[in-house]
Parts: C-alpha cells; sequence; structure tokens
C-alpha cells in the first residue's frame, strides 16, 4: 500500500470515528425526512449500519431541546420514526441519534421541517397564563374536548396547540383519550341519549393512522362469541373511560339495559378484553347493586364515568356518578368473584373524618385518581367533585343566609385506612366555579395539584388549574378553553411515553 494511499485510509477513518462510529461499523446512511398526513407530525426514516437504538432531536433551531423516543434499528433496516410536539406553521430542526450495541453513536445530519396549518376552525380558543415568580410542572397538556369541535388535543403549557387527532366521527365525541405504553392514542367516541351510544373505540398513531378500532357491533359480536361467566349479554356500547392493565387487558365500560317495573332502566358493566380484545372477564351493576336506590337522574341509574386498576391487589375502583359513590371490586387480575369490597362516599362504608358529613362527601364525581404510590391498604385518592345533588346536614337549608351555596363544586383528596374503614379528608379547596359535569383532579410529580373544571368558565368554557397544594391552594399555572367543554385535562410528560420535555 502506497504512502498516499495510506493516508487517504486513515483520514477516512478518521471521519468515520468523529461520526460516532466504532467497532469497525461504518456510519449510517443519511435519514430523511417527509410530511404525513398530520400537518404537525414529520416521518423520520434512516438506516443503520448496524443494531442499537433511534432516537430524533428537534426544536427551533440546532439546539434541538425535545427528543422522541427511541425505537430499535437492525443492521440495513430502515427505522421510521414520527415526531410530534411541533407548533403549526413553524419550521424545525430535527436530526437522528443512533446509539449502537457497541456503546458508540452516531449523529445524522441537521434536517429542517416546515409544518402545516391547522384549520383555525379545528383549533380552540386557549389562552394559559403562569403565576410570575412560580414554576409549573414540565410537560404537555391533553385536553379531552367534548363540544364544538371536539377533537383530542395537545397544548405546550402555553397554550399552543401541538397536536390535534382530526379523523373523528360524525357526530360522537371523545371520552376519554389516552397515551398508551406503545406511543400511540387510545380514544373512546361515543354520544347521543344513551351512554355508549353509537361507541367506537380506536388506537392510533401520532400521525392519526388507525392501528385497530372496535365498535359496539364487534363488542356485543365478541360477547357472544365469549364463554365467560355473565357475557351473555347485549350491550349498548363503551363509555366514559377505560383502563390499560400491565399484562395488555383493556378494561372497558359499558352501558346496557334492563326493563324493571314498566321502566327502562340504564346502568353498566365492567368488561376484561384480553390482548386480542375478546371479552374474558365481565362484572355486571345489577347483580351486585341495589336498583332501588337512586339519587340521581334514574332512571340512568349509576352513570358510571371512570374506573382505576389497583395494582396492589389487582382489583378495580370504579366511579358511578348517580350513586355519588366509588366502588372496589374485587377483580383479583381476572380471577375474583366481583364482589363489591367496599363503597366510598355518602352512604357507603367508610367514616368521613376532617370534614362534614354530608356535606364534605363528594357529589356526582369525575376522573379520580391514586396520589400515593400505593394503591391498597393506607392510600391516597383525588377525584374532581362537582357536588350536583350535594346533601347538607339536617336543618341547612342551602342557598339562604349564613348558610353554604347549593351548587359549587371542590377538588378531594381523601386518605384512606381500609382496615378502619376511615376516609380522611386532607385537602378539599372549593373551585372559582361550580362546574355541573366532567373535570378530573390528580398529584402531578412536583407535589401540586391539577384539576379541571369541565365547565368552569362563562358559557362553553373549559378551565383547568395547577395549585399548591396546602390551604392557600394558589393557583400556579392555568388554562382557559373558549367555546369548548373540557372533559378531562391532564399534564403528560410528552407526547412520548417515558419521555420528559
Amino acid at each position: 500500500m502506497g504512502l498516499r494511499t495510506l493516508c487517504f485510509c486513515s483520514v477516512l477513518c478518521m471521519i468515520v470515528c468523529a461520526a460516532g462510529c466504532g467497532g469497525g461499523q461504518t456510519a449510517p446512511l443519511v435519514g430523511n425526512v417527509s410530511t404525513t398526513a398530520n400537518p404537525q407530525v414529520a416521518l423520520y426514516s434512516i438506516s443503520t449500519s448496524a443494531p442499537g437504538d433511534v432516537s430524533v432531536q428537534f426544536g427551533l433551531d440546532t439546539n434541538y431541546g425535545l427528543t422522541t423516543s427511541t425505537q430499535p434499528s437492525t443492521q440495513g433496516g430502515m427505522t421510521n420514526l414520527l415526531v410530534a410536539g411541533m407548533k403549526a406553521n413553524t419550521l424545525y430542526h430535527m436530526r437522528a441519534v443512533v446509539h449502537f450495541t457497541d456503546g458508540t453513536q452516531f449523529f445524522d445530519n441537521d434536517h429542517s421541517f416546515t409544518t402545516g396549518a391547522v384549520d383555525p376552525k379545528q383549533t380552540p380558543t386557549i389562552t394559559a397564563t403562569t403565576t410570575p415568580g412560580m414554576t409549573p410542572q414540565s410537560g404537555v397538556e391533553l385536553l379531552d374536548l367534548v363540544s364544538g369541535n371536539s377533537r383530542p388535543t395537545i397544548t405546550d403549557l402555553n397554550g399552543n396547540v401541538l397536536w390535534t387527532y382530526d379523523a373523528v366521527p360524525n357526530g360522537i365525541v371523545p371520552n376519554p383519550v389516552k397515551l398508551v405504553a406503545n406511543g400511540h392514542f387510545l380514544i373512546n367516541f361515543s354520544g347521543g341519549t344513551i351512554d355508549g351510544l353509537n361507541s367506537v373505540m380506536q388506537e392510533v398513531d401520532l400521525s392519526g393512522t388507525l392501528i385497530w378500532q372496535m365498535t359496539a357491533a364487534d363488542l356485543n359480536t365478541a360477547l357472544a362469541a365469549a364463554t365467560c361467566t355473565g357475557c351473555n349479554i347485549t350491550v349498548v356500547g363503551t363509555h366514559h373511560d377505560f383502563a390499560l392493565l400491565p399484562n395488555n387487558h383493556l378494561i372497558v365500560i359499558a352501558a346496557i339495559q334492563k326493563v324493571i317495573s314498566g321502566t327502562t332502566v340504564t346502568g353498566d358493566v365492567i368488561i376484561d378484553l384480553d390482548e386480542n380484545h375478546k371479552p374474558v372477564w365481565l362484572w355486571n351493576e345489577f347483580d351486585h347493586l341495589d336498583v332501588n336506590r337512586h339519587p340521581m337522574a334514574f332512571p340512568d341509574w349509576t352513570h358510571t364515568n371512570a374506573i382505576l386498576y389497583s395494582p396492589d391487589d389487582g382489583n378495580l375502583i370504579v366511579s358511578m356518578r348517580h350513586q355519588n359513590w366509588l366502588v372496589k371490586v374485587d377483580y383479583a387480575n381476572g380471577t375474583g368473584a366481583g364482589d363489591i369490597l367496599w363503597k366510598l362516599g355518602y352512604q357507603g362504608d367508610f367514616e368521613l373524618v376532617g370534614g362534614t358529613d354530608p356535606t364534605d362527601w363528594f357529589y356526582a364525581q369525575h376522573g379520580p385518581s391514586f396520589a400515593t404510590a400505593t394503591s391498597t391498604g393506607q392510600f391516597s385518592l383525588m377525584l374532581f367533585d362537582n357536588g350536583d345533588d350535594r346533601v347538607f346536614p339536617s336543618g341547612v337549608t342551602c342557598g339562604t343566609s349564613e348558610a353554604p351555596p347549593c351548587l359549587y363544586s371542590t377538588v378531594s383528596l381523601l386518605q384512606l385506612d381500609e382496615t378502619t374503614k376511615t376516609a380522611t379528608l386532607a385537602f378539599n379547596p372549593t373551585t372559582p366555579t361550580y362546574s355541573f359535569f366532567g373535570g378530573n383532579a390528580a398529584v402531578l410529580k412536583n407535589g401540586n395539584v391539577e384539576y379541571c373544571e369541565a365547565a368552569g368558565g362563562p358559557g362553553t368554557t373549559g378551565v383547568i388549574y395547577e395549585v399548591t397544594q396546602d390551604s392557600s391552594a394558589q393557583t400556579v399555572w392555568q388554562m382557559q378553553v373558549t367555546g369548548q367543554y373540557v372533559y378531562r385535562g391532564q399534564r403528560i410528560p410528552s407526547l412520548y411515553p417515558g419521555v420528559q420535555w
């Protein structure tokens, strides 16, 4: 080998190593960025020369600042990553980062991508403000909009729309929408005079591509073929909430109807769908609750609107708005008999500590969440207490002089002891506005509390607050969505599971 050839090879080796390749590997091919069906989402494609993991850094300049989750790459294979979380009509820079299995890494060239326009008719009027001197929990805001345009929407904390899903079936609204572990969104749509009417559950990716869907008719076909106890029923459809389990099972709420003494009564069932979306366990409220107890809006008897999976014991906590109860059900990861283990709320099994019984119980509630790492024994739950049918002590007439108003909402944090059956009210501020439906509440990573007033402003307006978790409940940050009710507003780390922005 001549001296000139040797020098050329040495320089080439230095260039390749500077690119981050090692172990005898060569540099990956330069990536390519293209548009998708969603004007705010790019498709980044790159072929790598060896196995590893690929992610994309992106931002308004070459400092980037944001990142996607990682995806595995194979030698010689093409890896496609959806890049989302960008404002409309904006130039972004992005580059792929490849981490090879031998510990070396490669940075692709910088690419520019200009996002497209979003139809202003599909974009609600959103304003967000942070209290001077205070810092909200980082992340993005996932909005479940249920009036007007009724589109799942994600914004940054300044109120800029970063993502929407526009392929909404006509005449029905999303409730809820959740980011799932594979980076897709799972959305339940329904709408009509009965919960679950015309329901469609969809899994979509960031570009809006449909992965799978299940209509009410599909679910009834699956129920007819199922062998689980109690599955020989016909449902109206799925509605309000679902829970994703660690074993990839999906717990859904579905409405059913039963004629009792000449009256058509609407109740609910809880259905466990396996990883193939086949029913394997079912719990029917008509089999476990007294249909003669109906404190609110009968014959819409229970109006189940939320479900929590308790990982510590494998059971389910079911929120029934029209019973003013949270009910714990013996699910035991699909082996339970379905017995009611306890009822939480007015006329339930717990003694209220630190508040006035019955007034300070929750009524017509929405959006419960665990507020502790534990989910059984001694643990905490938080929820939005709408207060529609609040009960007052004997001798107290609400709305009169020196008496509380009849209609107001609160945010309740309850410390539960399942052994002593006590529920201690640890946090219970009254919200700025009475919200007659919807909402949710959760303790954020920074210890603050976020809650959503679905109908918290003038006219059709939803308002979301982040407040300090103390007696002052000082507002740290708030968002107002004008012209839309917000069924739920939730702070999530980013558009990518496991990635904090």
